[in-house]
C-alpha cells in the first residue's frame, strides 16, 4: 500500500522556485515510498518566426548556383 506524501513548506518553496519564471515546460517530481526524491525540470523557448537583421539578396548576384536535378539509373 502506498504511503500517503509527505510535503512540507520546504518542499513548497522548492517547487515553487524551480517553477518560477518558467513560460513554456514541465516539472516532473519523482516520489519513492511516499517522499519526494528528485524533480526535474525541462523548459522550452519559444522564438519568433521572424529573423532579425537579414537581408535579402537577389538571386542575380549569386554565382555558380546549382540546380538539383532527379536522375534515375536501372
Amino acid at each position: 500500500m502506498a504511503k500517503p506524501l509527505q510535503m512540507d513548506e520546504v518542499w513548497l518553496g522548492r517547487i515553487a522556485e524551480l517553477l518560477n519564471d518558467m513560460e513554456f515546460g514541465s516539472l516532473q517530481i519523482v516520489v519513492h515510498e511516499g517522499q519526494i526524491v528528485q524533480m526535474e525540470r525541462t523548459e522550452r523557448k519559444r522564438f519568433e518566426n521572424k529573423p532579425l537583421g537579414v537581408v535579402k539578396t537577389n538571386s542575380a548576384h549569386r554565382s555558380g548556383s546549382r540546380h538539383l536535378r532527379e536522375s534515375s539509373s536501372i
